[in-house]
This record gives C-alpha cells, sequence and structure tokens, in this order.
C-alpha cells in the first residue's frame, strides 16, 4: 500500500471524527501546529523514526511534545506510532487539512513574488482566484522569489497561474527565436 494512501486513511479517519465531535476548527489548528513542528523539528522526525526507541517512549515523546492538543489528534499520532506510521505523521497532517479545506470550500495557494504582498494585495488576488476556481475563499501564502523579477506567480493545486516578468521575458525570447529562424 503506498505511504499516500496510508496517511488519507489516518487523515479521513480523524476528519470524520472531527465533523462527528464538532472539532474540525480546532483540529485543523492543532493540525497545521503539528505540521510545522514537524517541518521545523527535523530531529524530532529523527527521534520518531530510530528503530532502537521503543513506542512507549516515542508516545511519551509525542505526549510531551504536543501536551495542549486534543485527544483524538493525540490518539491518532499515537495510533500511528504503535502501527510504525511514524514517517507518515506529515502526509497525513496535509492530507487532513487538504481535507478540510475541500470541505469548506477553500483552496491553497502559495503565491510568489519580489516582495512581500500587502494585505490589500492578496485580499484581490484571493477574490480574483477563488471566483476563478469556483472556491469560497483562498488561503495564500506569500512565497518572497526575486528571480520573478516583477509580477506574481501562483501555485493552487496543481495549477501554476504566472504573470512574472521573467516568465513573459521568456515568452518574448521563444518568440524572438522562432521568428528567426
Amino acid at each position: 500500500m503506498s505511504d499516500s494512501v496510508v496517511a488519507s486513511r489516518y487523515a479521513v479517519a480523524l476528519f470524520e471524527l472531527g465533523q462527528e465531535k464538532s472539532l474540525l476548527d480546532q483540529l485543523l489548528t492543532e493540525v497545521q501546529t503539528v505540521q510545522s513542528v514537524f517541518k521545523e523539528n527535523k530531529e524530532l522526525n529523527i527521534l520518531l523514526q530510530h528503530p532502537s526507541i521503543s513506542a512507549e517512549k516515542k508516545k511519551t515523546l509525542l505526549k510531551d511534545a504536543f501536551k495542549d492538543v486534543t485527544k483524538e489528534l493525540l490518539n491518532t499520532l499515537f495510533i500511528m506510532v504503535e502501527s510504525h506510521r511514524e514517517t507518515e505523521i506529515t502526509s497525513m497532517t496535509k492530507a487532513f487539512i487538504s481535507m478540510t479545506n475541500e470541505s469548506r470550500g477553500v483552496a491553497e495557494a502559495d503565491v510568489y513574488s519580489v516582495r512581500a504582498l500587502s494585505d490589500d494585495e492578496k485580499q484581490s488576488l484571493e477574490k480574483v482566484f477563488a471566483e476563478k476556481l469556483g472556491k469560497n475563499s483562498l488561503h495564500i501564502t506569500n512565497i518572497i522569489d526575486p528571480s520573478l523579477i516583477g509580477g506574481v506567480k501562483l501555485k493552487i493545486g496543481n495549477r501554476i497561474y504566472d504573470g512574472s516578468v521573467s516568465r513573459k521575458l521568456e515568452r518574448i525570447e521563444r518568440e524572438l527565436v522562432s521568428a528567426n529562424k
């Protein structure tokens, strides 16, 4: 069974539990926290994946690291440890966030720009692209990329909308090269 399928099963179980107990908002916030902790703390990943550390010690480590999360999320993490699926925790968090956003009509967007976007610029992009995609809203993560020269590039799911100056220059270059052949 592929890892993403395994992670999705845990995410679906947690999502359904969250719906059943009206905890989706709280779980979403907590899962985002777990995701950022795992992203920022590579040592935690290494410890959880170490074969000589017992499942009980790993569970104690998780309990200490995430003492303020709901028992539903903590128990999901414990089950993953007991099933030797520690490597899937990050994938599970991504799947859960994606599922929750999908159920609410929210899309995740990475917006690349040469400088940090203002709140007005983010709202404008959110409005235009949420409408274009038929979503209620867009959750924007602004990523600074000086190589764009100007403009913005959006990555929403597997789609890329490139309105950057560097992309326009590449297009002009291709047109000039093909015209001179």
